[in-house]
């Protein structure tokens, strides 16, 4: 009976310890995820997995500030000091060039620049180029939202399938990610992928 009584308690004793270090573990591994997930809210890290987080950056954008007084087209703005700065890295259809035709989807991409930027004030940012041959100032161009995040112009534009992806060196910093931009824009068949094949 004692012996009996014995393995009983073993028993007992063995299934509480194996109870508490479950509870321990369930415990620490609880409190190890939380503290991920206040680590990933903290400090934001920005994607290009999907057209939302792509253009969408929630780092601070830092750059010179400026109105945009007028859109000229899909790719091109004018900014209260009267420069036209030409967004880096894309290259929307033409609309304004007395040399060509209106380029297929180009009336869409120069609406669609027009609703985004025009009247409001965009972070201009240089890449390695200051102005081009037409004296326009090469700039990769980003939007603040009210919430303080910042949407990436040039990135959106080609995302969103009223650009494509055109890189000239030596102004090359985001050219990866435009094409990629390019590809997901192509592969979902969206805006000029849809309409001018």
């Amino acid at each position: 009976m004692n012996e009996e009584k014995s393995i009983n308690l073993r028993f007992f004793a063995i299934a509480l310890v194996l109870l508490i270090v479950g509870i321990l573990l369930l415990f620490l591994g609880f409190n190890q995820g939380s503290s991920e997930t206040v680590n990933k809210t903290e400090t934001p890290q920005p994607s290009v997995s999907s057209t939302q987080s792509a253009r969408i950056s929630e780092e601070p954008i830092k750059g010179e500030e400026a109105e945009v007084t007028r859109v000229v087209d899909g790719d091109t703005i004018v900014i209260s000091s009267g420069e036209k700065v030409r967004y880096i890295g894309i290259d929307t259809p033409e609309t304004v060039d007395p040399r060509r035709a209106v380029g297929c989807f180009g009336k869409e991409a120069s609406n669609e620049n027009k609703k985004l930027v025009e009247g409001k004030t965009v972070v201009l940012m240089k890449d390695i180029s200051d102005k081009d041959q037409f004296g326009r100032l090469l700039r990769l161009v980003y939007l603040k939202q009210d919430d303080g995040n910042f949407i990436f112009v040039n990135d959106y534009l080609v995302r969103e399938g009223f650009a494509k992806a055109s890189t000239y060196p030596p102004d090359v910093k985001f050219s990866k990610q435009f094409v990629e931009a390019e590809r997901e824009a192509r592969e979902a068949s969206r805006g000029l992928w849809k309409m001018c094949l």
